[in-house]
């Protein structure tokens, strides 16, 4: 086999000539034609070439390719006619654009004397070019000379490449080369403006070896077959797949919005966009009826060119569409509607606006198709698809995929709309179930987190601080299995559950047990009889200041991290417990004696488990961001979620309280054994009265003096030894505590008039700011507390 695509090969004549004129290369065949060696032409004008009296058109400055007859001057002074085609070949690596003029030396054979012809022609029934094993053109079919539309005669002996300096045809010579090398058939896609037409055709070339009768590939026949109808098929069928799988992947009703311009463009559209109906105020649902005239927020646009300048309005803006426009029309009737320039109705749609139809003639926009974004019986808005780079308007077979994206598109978006709308009401309620602030208390120092989840919806995480009696505080952490507005209902029952059960100071596996019960009951009462699918886990720690003793116990949820005031942060070691909504198991408590400055870290789950990692490397993650100092809990609680939650966001609802403990002196608690004789009730006043005067409490003694004497005289007169008295006070509350070994609880009762008793508690009520009873190991304890700052005022 020959050697393929040389410049000088001398069975054709080439000549390159640059922009201005002047020939700057010249190959043997050019030799041959004319007799001018290259040294006497390369560098000089080629009309030196052209014979005196020659007449003829030169290409125009917008033409790609030319051909007809040039009277040339041979290099001995004689007329040489020569048929040239030549084609402007594209700017390459930094060179300037130039002209390739060619004319087949070698034609070879007329088709009905070639052999090699004839087997094509008789294999290859279609619009075909038969090439030989130097991949010289030896002849075209009528069909095929008129794609070209350049007379078969003339173009044999050429190369594809002499043809067409278009890429494509570099691509076939490479695909024919492999076939001569090979023999095996070979097939090439292309899509090319055939001569005369207005718009590009999807060709299949097949490139196929042609043999002789020893089996000995001698050449190559091409034949060419247009299957534009099954390519539009094909990418319409892709458009379809491509929107089922890159609209609706996040519940974002703008990104979804986005979704559905970017993935039709630029397959179906040069410029969309997309444009939503405003929610009504009630309720946020969009009007059921749409009437004109209509008002559209600009969500999304897409464009082939940058910075979309075809856009009329930008993201965000409120446009009103009155009745005639195409978007309030194909609103009104839920019809795709379809204006173009080749039909002449383009501009009649558009004369409601002088600054769209100026956009429309200032870019060539020529055709438009307004399709309505209904989804579940609701119309959500309008997508707007424009063509001006692609020269074909729209068909009936665009509509049909328009609409088909569309309607896809659509449920998407009715979908992030629901979600958004019910995300934002489980947050409000969320929000108002967890507390808006930190009640202050004397036992600790408190700070809190709460993220929801960014995409699985608002769970049911909450966190609490509870004051108790005695200047002893309740913490809890608690996640209620699912999200949505259910879990953050039943997170605030479980809440105020909690508060409940705290305020009759339960020890935390008695209040875990009673939690448990309500979980099992709340399960029953939703008919899910499902086990282990409806349930919460909780963390339970009452800590005291005057004792600095810490009592917790959990069900189910992660231990708290310790943080030592001068020690590393380390996992407390506490029974896990069943989660809540088994039923029938027991919880277990831990009790441990904590320092003063002590910080106790609880949380959920979500903040320690991802997809990334799992829960023992994101536990040792938070210990590690626990340990490093930080000015105030605050920044202590930002820097965990930044270390652990980098992204800003989390899988799952995240909850998180940190609790610096502080300890009550001695020198603010004094406490008497108390016998029981009532006789002895006045020396207690007085002992009671000289410590206030110690704790330089002189405006509450009046008070206190009252409210210890009902209650010692109670104990005495009900209860059972041994009885003992405390004060408790810090700066704004004076406690006064009375315990016994009885087990019998007071109650406060409305004394009649001739009783000459039962009006001592309801004294304690009307001169204390609250006073109650709790249960103890030994028996009971009777508390009263009082408020000092508005006595010492």
């Amino acid at each position: 086999m020959s050697p393929v695509n040389p410049f000088d090969d001398a069975a054709t004549a080439r000549a390159v000539v640059d922009g201005s004129g002047t020939v700057r290369e010249w190959n043997e065949g050019a030799r041959l034609l004319l007799g001018h060696p290259a040294a006497e032409v390369v560098g000089r004008p080629a009309t030196g070439l052209l014979a005196d009296g020659h007449e003829g058109t030169p290409p125009g400055p917008g033409d790609e390719q030319w051909s007809g007859t040039l009277k040339l001057r041979h290099r001995d002074g004689h007329t040489v006619p020569v048929w040239v085609l030549a084609h402007r070949r594209p700017e390459a690596d930094g060179a300037p654009a130039t002209w390739l003029a060619v004319t087949p030396l070698e034609a070879g054979p007329e088709p009905e004397d070639d052999s090699l012809v004839r087997a094509a022609l008789t294999q290859s029934p279609c619009a075909m070019m038969i090439f030989d094993d130097r991949l010289l053109l030896r002849g075209v079919n009528d069909t095929m000379a008129r794609l070209m539309g350049l007379p078969a005669d003339r173009v044999r002996g050429l190369r594809a490449t002499d043809i067409s300096g278009r890429p494509q045809n570099v691509e076939l010579e490479r695909h024919m080369r492999r076939v001569l090398a090979t023999g095996r058939r070979q097939d090439m896609q292309a899509r090319l403006r055939a001569v005369g037409e207005s718009r590009a055709h999807a060709w299949n070339a097949r490139i196929a070896p042609l043999t002789d009768a020893e089996g000995r590939v001698y050449g190559v026949c091409v034949s060419a077959h247009d299957f534009t109808e099954q390519h539009r098929a094909r990418e319409r069928l892709q458009l379809v797949n491509e929107a089922s799988v890159r609209i609706g992947t996040t519940l974002d009703v703008t990104r979804t919005a986005q979704e559905l311009a970017d993935v039709c463009v630029p397959v179906l559209a040069d410029f969309v966009s997309v444009d939503l109906l405003d929610p009504r105020e009630n309720g946020g649902e969009p009007a059921a009826v749409v009437e004109p005239p209509v008002g559209l927020r600009r969500t999304a646009h897409r464009s082939v060119t940058a910075d979309c300048p075809q856009a009329v309005t930008e993201t965000g803006r409120l446009d009103v569409y009155p009745a005639g426009s195409p978007q309030a029309e194909c609103l009104l009737s839920g019809q795709a509607i379809v204006a173009s320039a080749a039909y002449g109705d383009l501009e009649r749609w558009l004369q409601w606006d002088p600054v769209r139809l100026k956009r429309t003639e200032e870019y060539g926009i020529h055709s438009t198709m307004s399709v309505p974004l209904q989804a579940r019986g609701t119309t959500l808005g309008v997508a707007v698809f424009t063509r001006f780079r692609r020269p074909d308007p729209f068909t009936h077979d665009d509509v049909l995929l328009a609409e088909e994206v569309s309607a896809r598109a659509a449920v998407c978006i009715d979908n992030a709309r629901r979600y958004s709308r019910e995300r934002e009401a489980t947050l409000t309620l969320q929000r108002s179930l967890l507390p808006r602030w930190l009640p202050p208390t004397a036992a600790v120092e408190a700070a809190s987190r709460y993220l929801p989840a960014a995409r699985s919806g608002v769970g049911g995480d909450w966190f609490d601080v509870i004051p108790l009696s005695g200047m002893r505080v309740a913490m809890v952490v608690g996640d209620v299995v699912g999200h949505g507005i259910p879990a953050s209902a039943t997170m605030g029952r479980l809440r105020t559950a909690v508060r409940t059960l705290a305020d009759i100071d339960l020890t935390p596996e008695e209040l875990l047990t009673h939690l448990d019960d309500l979980v099992v009951r709340l399960s029953e009462e939703s008919g899910d009889d499902r086990a282990g699918e409806v349930g919460a886990t909780c963390l339970y720690v009452v800590y005291d200041p005057v004792s600095r003793h810490c009592a917790m116990a959990r069900a189910g949820h992660p231990a708290p991290v310790l943080i030592p005031p001068d020690g590393p942060p380390e996992q407390v070691e506490l029974p896990s417990g069943p989660p809540l909504g088994v039923g029938g198991l027991p919880f277990e408590s831990a009790e441990m004696q904590l320092r003063e400055g002590s910080v106790l870290a609880l949380y959920t789950d979500g903040l320690v488990e991802s997809r990334d990692r799992d829960t023992d490397a994101g536990q040792a993650l938070l210990r590690e961001a626990l340990a490093v100092p930080a000015g105030s809990l605050d920044a202590a609680c930002d820097r965990v979620l930044h270390t652990l939650l980098p992204a800003g966001s989390a899988a799952d609802d995240v909850a998180l309280l940190l609790a610096r403990t502080r300890g009550l002196p001695a020198g603010q608690v004094a406490t008497w054994d108390i016998p029981a004789d009532p006789s002895l009730v006045a020396p207690v006043r007085k002992q009671v009265l000289e410590q206030l005067s110690d704790w330089g409490l002189l405006e509450a003694t009046f008070t206190a003096e009252l409210v210890v004497s009902e209650l010692v005289t109670n104990a005495i007169r009900y209860g059972s030894p041994p009885i003992r008295l405390r004060l408790i006070h810090d700066t704004a509350t004076l406690i006064c505590e009375v315990s016994d070994t009885s087990h019998t609880a007071p109650h406060l009762r409305r004394a009649r008039t001739w009783d000459e008793g039962g009006r001592g508690l309801l004294l304690v009520a009307q001169l204390t700011q609250r006073w109650g009873s709790r249960h103890t190991t030994e028996g009971k304890t009777i508390w009263a507390e009082l408020g000092l700052l508005d006595d010492e005022e």
